[in-house]
């Protein structure tokens, strides 16, 4: 059970996390949704059965590893300590090249573990290395790369490497020589300078670890028209929807598996399943939350603007923590999320919001609404505005 708040007759508000979740959270800038986040987060990592991730574009949790001294008081009347966490960093590329080596011996003074995060090239299916150039499959240039891609993944399953594809290109007699130097130009600026691709093929074990929690960095990659920070997402997770799908029917014959459940948790949802547009992790991020509860894959969506997240995926959620929101296309795609069993309006219920941590609760398994204020961090949180 997640330890969430209490609702305003002072009883305690749990979640029960025994079965996958779909939780989406949100609320506008300084609500507290980030907040919120961690108190999953939190929860979570007591438990020895899941692997715990967040993909954090805005660098808000890896203060996790810091107790919440500046909430003691508040955490000793709710009969709370403050108290760190294990962090795992995990850095796209190099970590001493991206941070430095100062900024590195500071996490690591911090407890935290800074890990080096690869991608393994051979996970991206074809039409994602399209994606990630912009290019047609109807086109020469296109039509060239998928099917280098292909053949390659034929040849050696997900176990190939940028100099494989670039070897294949070369040797395929079908492409033009202006479309190979193209693409191998492309190729050799996403090996060199990009630096987020693997030179050898690292197992989900190797990259993330139980009883931690696993901090994708993905501040660190500019958002652009490559959308590294989409392409990192993606790859991660249709790997883990994989693995565990094939964990999942071994534990089914009472055979042991290499992957606990997983609860992946993502702030700044909008960049990642946006509404309207295309992403390169939305289409295995629309699977993971429709088919993840059978392989135990759940799900965590935070996000300043509701109204900008795929309706799909929302529409997914079994659980909505809503702090305060006030933009329009906001509250009306959240009143979307209504339910028979609901007394009002979504919108309704959000007008009750009053204080700072306060918080519209949604659980579609007891089809119950709660107000609910969020309990305090005891971990130092990292998302308050300087």
């Amino acid at each position: 059970m997640i330890f969430v708040g209490q609702s305003g007759d002072g009883e305690q508000v749990y979640l029960d996390a025994t079965r996958s979740r779909a939780v989406f959270i949100c609320g506008k800038r300084g609500s507290g949704k980030s907040y919120t986040t961690g108190v999953f987060l939190e929860e979570l990592v007591e438990r020895d059965d899941v692997l715990v991730i967040v993909a954090d574009p805005m660098r808000n949790f890896h203060t996790m590893s810091l107790p919440n001294h500046e909430q003691e008081s508040v955490l000793w009347n709710w009969g709370l300590s403050a108290k760190g966490v294990p962090v795992r960093l995990l850095v796209p590329g190099d970590p001493v090249r991206r941070y430095g080596k100062d900024v590195i011996e500071i996490f690591e003074g911090r407890g935290v573990q800074v890990e080096s995060l690869r991608v393994n090239p051979g996970d991206i299916p074809p039409d994602g290395w399209l994606d990630l150039f912009g290019l047609d499959i109807t086109q020469p240039m296109g039509i060239a790369l998928y099917r280098a891609v292909q053949k390659c993944r034929d040849q050696s399953g997900t176990h190939f490497f940028i100099p494989d594809l670039i070897d294949r290109l070369q040797r395929d007699p079908q492409i033009r020589e202006t479309s190979v130097q193209a693409l191998v130009l492309r190729l050799e600026t996403a090996a060199n300078e990009w630096d987020i691709f693997s030179s050898r093929y690292r197992e989900v074990g190797e990259v993330f670890v139980p009883q931690t929690v696993n901090v994708i960095d993905l501040g660190l990659l500019e958002i652009s028209r490559f959308g590294l920070r989409n392409l990192v997402l993606a790859v991660l997770v249709r790997d883990l929807f994989r693995k565990r799908r094939d964990a999942r029917l071994r534990e089914e014959l009472g055979l042991p598996s290499e992957i606990p459940k997983v609860w992946l948790a993502i702030d700044e949802a909008q960049e990642f399943v946006p509404a309207g547009k295309v992403a390169l992790a939305k289409e295995p991020l629309i699977q993971w939350v429709k088919e993840g509860r059978q392989p135990g894959l759940s799900l965590i969506l935070a996000s300043q603007q509701p109204g900008a997240v795929d309706r799909e995926v929302l529409s997914q959620c079994d659980v909505v923590l809503c702090h305060k929101v006030t933009a329009t296309d906001d509250v009306d795609s959240l009143n979307r999320l209504s339910h028979d069993y609901m007394a009002r309006e979504l919108k309704v219920y959000l007008k009750q919001l009053s204080r700072t941590g306060e918080a519209i609760m949604v659980d579609d398994s007891r089809e119950r609404v709660d107000v609910v204020q969020i309990r305090p961090r005891r971990s130092k949180h990292g998302g308050a505005e300087l």
